[in-house]
């Protein structure tokens, strides 16, 4: 029922307030409800008409047209429409078509690739719509989460979803998993105290927050904030406020198709001047300016940035890497930082023992994860399961509310991770839990409390009474007497030799547990007073483990000159604990708290120097992403949390986990790991650069005929020649070859060594000098072969069409010896092995058979204004392509200068 106070200001608005820094009574105040019996209906009506539903605000879907349009805009797109246009108005219908043909065909393809619209809002708005119990006019009612509004009082237990977020006012062993929002691997012991106002987001712990999870106890909240309100709604607005970035493949391409417009353009408009001055008229030249731009544009460079992209996706996917936009391909190839998040995708997001510490002796437990299967071993040898270590390993497992369970092949928990790595570690010892409690059943329990910091159990075996305690040492050790020995027998307890352990396990990074237990009379009650005179059976280290795949992958990465950096929302002993592990040169990590109070200029320093940062928020990690992006840096950034979601969309390249990871993480990002693997990122770098090579090796083999048809047509202007090929022809030869040579080259492998190459910088251009000199070198060679067997043909007196179909097998002959130089950039074609790509072979014998049709067809020479030629024109044909060849390669070999990926 909620409580007039004409003095407070709108109950469900206040201003804004630090509400973990405020008594729980004073919340409710200020919200004026009474906790006992909630607000009335007709009030939470009153204030869901100002607040709205607890939903996130979608924004709204880009129209299927606009995304077609879209594929439409690149510089090189727009000149092909506008020639295929101008070619329609003249009448050139075939011409007109195929040009609109090929655009049509590209866009198509780039469309359905990226049909998917970016989901990040919506996966939101449909993961806070869950059902909640709330307490309206003084009794329990089930609503939609959508209907909760500022002043409910809502109802928590084990397993249910925070609807929204609460301030809580009751609470008993409630634990919450905030992992998705603060990246904390452990779950969270809540509490009802007020906090200090600078209270960081993951130690708000009177907080539970929209998304997060309750993994055991039960609690009652206040809600505070609704739908975009939330932390997770201000995420939300984080993800659609960070751009969408331009990628180092659009960024290169935009570039570089400018280049070639402004190249093509100068050269028409110098060759039609030319023509005029020597008294041609404006219509064969505005004709001859439209031919050499058709000619000199390369209408197949679009469809094959497509299709080599999209063979990278299908590649990457055989790799466990799914590519949700397709230039993200390539981006992985340019990449020079991986910010990669802790929990769950370096490590294997399960708490695994990895030490016990019983009567003076350290174990060592060996495994990974919850499989139940790893040796207990004390100076490198199996231990003996006796004693204190049998006892401590008993404790762990009976104190204890977590299940472990397998399912669909895998080993899954249930309830506290903590208590699961408990388990587990009884199970490696060959102790059931199950057999334990049948042994010796459970009679009481004293839930972990976070005041009380230690849960107890009591259990009873013949006649006796047993109670179980585990918990933080600074609370358990002080009531502990003596110690159980190696062989079982009660010693004197040294307390600084114990601290000193828990110190040494603490300093690797690992959680510290105290076990202990006592021997009571049977009618003993269990309680904080009955905790006394306690004998400690051992000390337990956990930590959630670094993936083994990882250490290599990063060891991978900083070989290819690719620098890994961590950014968790973890603690910043376990961070770097964890990066010193897989191989991180940390010398120190910095905490959110640190990073908040550095400006632009400060944080861009740290965030080049430091390799890992601790406690880190939302923002922190979009400042982190932005700085190293500002200094020239592309960025790849993986997470699976809501708390990554705005860094992922921020980053050149998100990767999300697929098995772990959120949907709102996945729907932020460009690429989603199918097996939640660090070690996938390094073959998806691998792929990325080998789609970078093959580009480089379509635009070096595909330029030159471009370039050469276009020098074909300005020589013969400028001699006043006849036009040795036709606009149709140069159609003919461009598109053919495009898909029928240059495509093969998409599916070359991965040359050797790629991996050891330097990441590419963002400066580096498209083509550096040395291929711009070979591109020249081929372009000159295609128009004195063309051109002068053209002439020669002329002169022993055969027909023009002969004549033209002598040049055009010469430029379709010379790019396909040429193709198989292009294969290798700096290798010869020889050491790559002659049939390690079947698709160049089978374009070959494809392209042959379609120019001996276009050479002996009558259809196709009506059509394309060719004529049969003989075996003497066709051995001139080879000849000069075999020279070509040979040319090209003796070029290559003096140059030898490898490109970098």
């Amino acid at each position: 029922m909620a409580l007039p106070d004409p003095a407070l200001p709108a109950a469900d608005h206040p201003p804004e307030l630090a509400w973990h820094a405020q008594a729980a009574e004073q919340v409710a105040r200020r919200l004026q409800v009474d906790c006992s019996t909630g607000l009335s209906q007709a009030e939470a009506e009153l204030r869901q008409g100002r607040h709205g539903l607890n939903l996130m605000s979608s924004a709204p879907a880009v129209p299927a047209w606009r995304r077609f349009l879209q594929q439409l805009q690149q510089p090189l797109v727009l000149v092909l429409i506008a020639s295929g246009a101008i070619t329609a108005l003249l009448g050139e219908w075939t011409d007109a078509s195929v040009i609109l043909g090929v655009v049509l065909i590209n866009a198509g393809i780039g469309y359905w690739q990226e049909a998917k619209a970016e989901g990040a809002l919506a996966a939101l708005a449909r993961g806070i719509a869950t059902p909640v119990t709330v307490r309206r006019d003084g009794h329990r009612r089930q609503l939609d989460a959508s209907q909760l509004v500022p002043g409910d009082i809502v109802v928590l237990a084990a397993g249910d979803r925070i609807p929204a977020d609460l301030r809580l006012f009751q609470q008993g062993d409630l634990h919450t998993d905030d992992s998705m929002l603060t990246g904390e691997s452990l779950p969270v012991a809540k509490s009802t105290a007020a906090l200090a106002a600078d209270t960081l987001l993951a130690e708000r712990h009177n907080m539970a927050y929209a998304g997060t999870t309750v993994v055991a106890g039960q609690g009652c909240g206040l809600v505070i904030a609704t739908g975009d309100a939330t932390e997770t709604g201000r995420i939300a607005g984080l993800i659609a406020s960070a751009p969408d970035l331009a990628t180092p493949l659009t960024r290169k391409m935009a570039g570089f198709s400018n280049w070639l417009l402004w190249a093509i353009g100068g050269l028409a408009l110098l060759t039609a001047g030319v023509g005029l001055l020597r008294g041609e008229s404006a219509f064969d030249m505005f004709m001859a300016a439209v031919a050499l731009a058709v000619g000199a544009i390369p209408e197949g460079l679009p469809a094959a940035v497509t299709v080599t992209l999209a063979i990278g996706v299908a590649r990457m996917a055989r790799r466990r890497a799914i590519i949700r936009h397709l230039p993200a391909v390539e981006t992985l190839g340019s990449t020079t930082v991986i910010c990669s998040d802790k929990t769950g995708t370096l490590t294997e997001n399960a708490m695994t023992v990895r030490a016990v510490a019983c009567a003076g002796r350290p174990f060592t437990v060996a495994g990974h994860g919850y499989e139940p299967l790893g040796a207990i071993s004390h100076d490198d040898q199996p231990a003996a399961i006796e004693g204190a270590l049998r006892e401590c390993l008993i404790a762990g497992a009976l104190c204890n509310d977590a299940g472990l369970r397998h399912e669909h092949r895998r080993w899954q928990i249930t309830g506290d991770p903590t208590e699961a790595a408990l388990l587990v570690a009884a199970r490696k010892a060959g102790l059931d839990e199950h057999t334990l409690q049948a042994l010796l059943p459970r009679d009481d329990v004293l839930p972990f409390d976070a005041n009380r910091q230690y849960m107890a159990t009591a259990h009873h075996s013949d006649g006796a009474r047993i109670i179980y305690a585990k918990g933080a040492l600074e609370r358990l050790l002080p009531r502990c007497i003596d110690q159980l020995g190696r062989h079982g027998q009660p010693e004197a307890l040294d307390i600084a030799a114990i601290e000193a352990q828990a110190d040494s396990l603490a300093r690797q990074g690992l959680r510290v547990l105290l076990l202990a237990r006592r021997l009571c009379p049977p009618d003993s009650p269990l309680g904080d007073e009955s905790l006394q005179q306690l004998t400690l059976l051992g000390l337990v280290g956990m930590i959630d483990p670094p993936r083994q795949a990882a250490i290599a992958a990063i060891r991978n990465c900083h070989s290819a000159g690719i620098r890994v950096k961590m950014i968790t929302g973890d603690h910043a002993v376990t961070a770097l604990a964890i990066a010193r592990q897989i191989g991180l040169k940390a010398e120190r990590a910095v905490t959110g708290r640190e990073l908040a109070g550095l400006d632009d200029t400060a944080l861009a320093a740290v965030a080049g120097q430091v390799e890992v940062f601790a406690r880190v928020e939302p923002e922190q990690k979009l400042r982190l992403v932005s700085a190293l992006q500002a200094h020239g840096e592309v960025v790849a950034m993986t997470g699976d949390g809501v708390n990554d979601a705005p860094a992922l969309k921020q980053a050149d390249i998100g990767i999300a986990m697929g098995l772990g990871g959120t949907e709102v993480a996945k729907e932020a990002a460009a690429m989603v790991l199918t097996d939640d693997n660090f070690a996938s990122i390094e073959a998806a770098v691998e792929e990325g650069r080998g789609v970078w090579d093959n580009l480089i090796k379509f635009i070096t083999w595909t330029l030159p005929t471009n370039f050469g048809e276009g020098l074909v047509i300005v020589a013969a202007i400028l001699f006043g020649a006849t036009l040795p090929i036709t606009p149709l022809q140069i159609l003919w030869i461009n598109m053919t070859t495009a898909v029928l040579l240059g495509l093969p080259l998409a599916f070359e492998p991965i040359e050797r060594g790629i991996m050891q190459r330097p990441p590419r910088r963002l400066s580096t251009p498209v083509l550096d000098g040395g291929l711009i000199r070979r591109i020249t070198l081929v372009s000159l060679l295609l128009l004195g072969g063309a051109f002068g067997l053209f002439l020669r043909e002329l002169q022993q007196g055969h027909t023009l069409a002969e004549a033209r179909t002598v040049a055009v097998n010469v430029f379709v002959l010379v790019e396909m010896f040429y193709l198989l130089n292009c294969r290798s950039l700096s290798r010869s074609f020889w050491r790559l092995g002659v049939f390690s790509n079947l698709w160049v072979w089978s374009g070959i014998g494809s392209m042959l058979l379609l120019q001996l049709a276009l050479t002996y067809w009558p259809p196709l020479n009506a059509a394309f204004q060719t004529a049969p030629i003989g075996w003497a024109e066709w051995g001139e044909i080879l000849v000069f392509a075999w020279a070509s060849s040979l040319i090209i390669g003796l070029e290559k070999h003096l140059s030898r200068s490898p490109r970098s990926s």
